[in-house]
C-alpha cells in the first residue's frame, strides 16, 4: 500500500501529474482544491480563510485515508506539500496506517508556474483563480522537499507552458 503525494508550486502542474499517478497506480485520488471548492469557496479569499478551510479538511480526510490504505487503496493526495507542516501531516497519515510514502516534487520555475497560471486562469477550469501576486504571497511559503525529511522522492520536472496538456 502506498500513499503518494506531490509537492510543486502553484501552477506547476501537481494536477495533472496526480491524476497520471492515480491511473498508473490504480489509487482513489483526493484533490484539496476540488474539496475545498465545493465545501468552503465563498468563503476563501485570503491565505488565512485557506489555512482555516484546509485544516477543517484535513481533519476529516486523514481518518478516511488512513482506513484506505489500511486496507490496501493506494491514495493520491492532491493536497499542497509546499510546506513542512503540510508535509508532516502527510507523512503522519503513512505512519498511521503502515504506508509507504512516495513524495513527487515538480520543480518548475516561477516564471514557468506564472505563465501556466495566466493559461489556467484564462481557460477558467480550475476551481480557483490566483493573480500573480497571490501567487509571490504563496510561494514565500514554499520550502523544497529533502530526503531528510523521510520521504522517497521522485523528482519532475515538468514540460513548459507551451505543451502544457500533454502528458508529464
Amino acid at each position: 500500500m502506498k500513499l503518494i503525494v506531490v509537492c510543486g508550486k502553484a501552477a506547476s502542474g501537481k494536477s495533472t501529474i496526480a491524476k497520471a499517478l492515480c491511473q498508473s497506480e490504480n489509487a482513489v485520488m483526493l484533490s484539496e482544491d476540488e474539496w475545498l471548492s465545493a465545501l468552503y469557496g465563498a468563503e476563501m479569499s485570503t491565505l488565512a480563510d485557506y489555512v482555516r478551510c484546509a485544516g477543517k479538511l484535513r481533519n476529516v480526510v486523514a481518518p478516511h485515508v488512513v482506513d484506505l490504505l489500511k486496507v490496501g487503496t493506494p491514495v493520491v493526495l492532491d493536497f499542497q506539500a509546499n510546506t513542512l507542516e503540510s508535509r508532516d501531516w502527510m507523512r503522519g497519515i503513512a505512519e498511521l496506517s503502515g504506508a509507504a510514502c512516495e513524495l513527487h516534487y515538480l520543480d518548475v520555475s516561477d516564471e514557468e508556474c506564472k505563465a501556466r497560471l495566466r493559461i489556467r486562469n484564462a481557460s477558467g477550469t480550475h476551481p480557483f483563480t490566483l493573480t500573480e501576486a497571490q501567487f509571490d504571497r504563496l510561494s514565500a511559503h514554499f520550502v523544497a522537499p529533502d530526503p531528510s525529511e523521510g520521504f522517497e522522492i521522485v523528482r519532475h520536472f515538468p514540460e513548459s507552458s507551451e505543451d502544457q496538456g500533454k502528458q508529464i
